[in-house]
């Protein structure tokens, strides 16, 4: 079999979704596990909303993500250019030759005239395709019409009642009839541009693309595409068309579930391997019971058989938690770089790595870090409900509160540190007589307003002994 060869293509309309990440993800993982190639192609024909900066967005994702591509855009290759809008004299020679074999035609027909046959098919209950109405016009009726300076679109003959079968490595034997198709449909329009189905089958021919691994949504288009491989005789590559993802609610995945792009991921603090391990489990499972795989893992255990042909279900606890499993196993110093987008400007550095210590264990994400600030600043408690609120109530509450606070009085600004309030936390206990819960609990909830939380030592650090003090004393008053 020839080497193994595998495109992601995305249309640089906007930044990388979630949807394209993971057929990115697929495909370089099944490239990667067969030493074949992964090309990066760009889509760019819808001129009105392509841009170089959702292009520039798609290539940072990937790379953040730790997907590479060893052809394509910024790559080179033999195969070049990889922008479709670069490629357009192919797209006119191949729509010439299907002419040429009789197999698409010119059509002049307006938007007017498509429309006014699509209103009477819906009134005569039929389902709207194109007519045919330019099929057979003569060569004199060609110039004719391109000398009223009318413009053509190149559509393609569909052949009727053929079937087309399509062998699907994850959804087996597909079988359409060309009759489903919907008419003649479009592969140049009049501006000389193509359409996607049209342009997608010529470049991945050109390419030499062995397997087309895409999701499910793509589906449709493929009875037309193989039309076009056969017309023009190119051998079809082989298709998978991987299962939908899905919002919790199990409809198609949407902004209303939440972020729907990498960025929006990176940005909230997300780590690049945790989505990379979640992705590769939305549709495909390892053999084994692991769920924690780095990519050198998935690229080892990858494998189309075992992609499912159900639709995966966009968990974001279960992403928020194999991140946080990702994230617990840094280094203090990583999750200091990591936190620090997050804080505000003053933070030093010392802070900074205290901090991060401090909630090691406590955080699912970067960003949240925010969510603990309200902790370490000056001023009152935060608000507290009824339970913590309850454990100030106890007798014993107002001494220890004046013993703690006495010997954090003692402290001078350099000694004091978490093992210094750690120990003035042993000495108020010992003086009021108060031990576990009574100690603990009650000096936790004074300082922080919360019955739980990150190390109560650290946290204090953290506050800083002039707003520590204020804080009691506001709790005193």
């Amino acid at each position: 079999m020839n080497k193994i060869r595998v495109r992601f293509a995305p249309s640089p309309t906007g930044p990388l979704h979630i949807g394209g990440a993971r057929s990115a993800l697929f495909n370089y993982l099944f490239a990667a596990g067969a030493k074949g190639d992964f090309v990066l192609r760009v889509e760019d024909t819808d001129l009105e909303r392509s841009s170089r900066e959702s292009e520039q967005n798609i290539i940072e994702s990937l790379r953040w993500l730790g997907i590479e591509w060893n052809e394509g855009i910024g790559a080179g290759g033999e195969f070049g250019p990889y922008r479709q809008t670069e490629r357009l004299p192919l797209y006119v020679k191949a729509a010439q030759q299907l002419i040429e074999m009789g197999y698409a035609y010119k059509c002049y027909c307006s938007e007017e005239e498509l429309e006014e046959v699509r209103i009477a098919q819906q009134v005569a209950g039929d389902t709207p395709h194109y007519n045919g109405a330019c099929l057979h016009l003569t060569a004199e009726e060609h110039l004719a019409k391109e000398a009223a300076g009318l413009k053509p679109v190149v559509r393609f003959a569909v052949p009727p009642h053929q079937e087309l079968i399509i062998e699907d490595v994850v959804r087996g034997r597909v079988i359409v009839n060309s009759d489903e198709i919907g008419g003649d449909f479009v592969i140049l329009k009049s501006d000389g541009l193509p359409t996607y189905n049209f342009a997608a089958v010529v470049d991945d021919h050109q390419m030499q693309i062995t397997h087309i691994v895409r999701g499910e949504e793509h589906l449709p288009n493929t009875p037309r595409q193989l039309l076009i491989y056969l017309a023009l005789k190119y051998p079809p590559p082989i298709f998978a068309h991987v299962s939908l993802i899905l919002g919790p609610d199990h409809s198609k995945m949407s902004k209303r579930h939440g972020s729907v792009s990498v960025v929006n991921y990176r940005e909230e603090g997300f780590l690049p391997q945790a989505l990379v391990n979640f992705l590769a489990l939305l549709g495909w499972s390892p053999e084994g019971e692991q769920e924690l795989l780095s990519m050198e893992q998935l690229k080892e255990q990858f494998s189309l058989n075992r992609v499912s042909k159900s639709p995966a279900v966009f968990d974001i606890a279960k992403l928020r938690w194999l991140n946080a499993q990702y994230l617990h196993a840094l280094s203090t110093e990583e999750i200091a770089a990591g936190i620090t987008p997050y804080l505000p400007v003053d933070f030093d550095e010392k802070r900074i790595v205290l901090l991060a210590e401090t909630l090691a264990t406590h955080l699912e994400t970067f960003a949240q870090v925010k969510d603990y600030l309200h902790l370490i600043e000056g001023g009152p408690l935060p608000d507290m409900d009824e339970k913590a609120a309850a454990v100030l109530n106890q007798e014993h509450v107002a001494r220890l509160i004046c013993a703690f606070s006495e010997h954090v009085e003692a402290l001078s600004e350099e000694e004091f540190t978490a093992p210094a309030i750690k120990e003035a936390i042993k000495q108020a206990g010992k003086e009021t007589g108060a031990k576990g819960a009574a100690l603990f609990m009650v000096l936790r909830v004074a300082i922080t307003g919360c019955m739980h939380g990150p190390d109560l030592d650290k946290l204090a650090a953290l506050i800083g002994k002039k707003n520590l003090l204020k804080r009691l004393k506001y709790l005193e008053a």
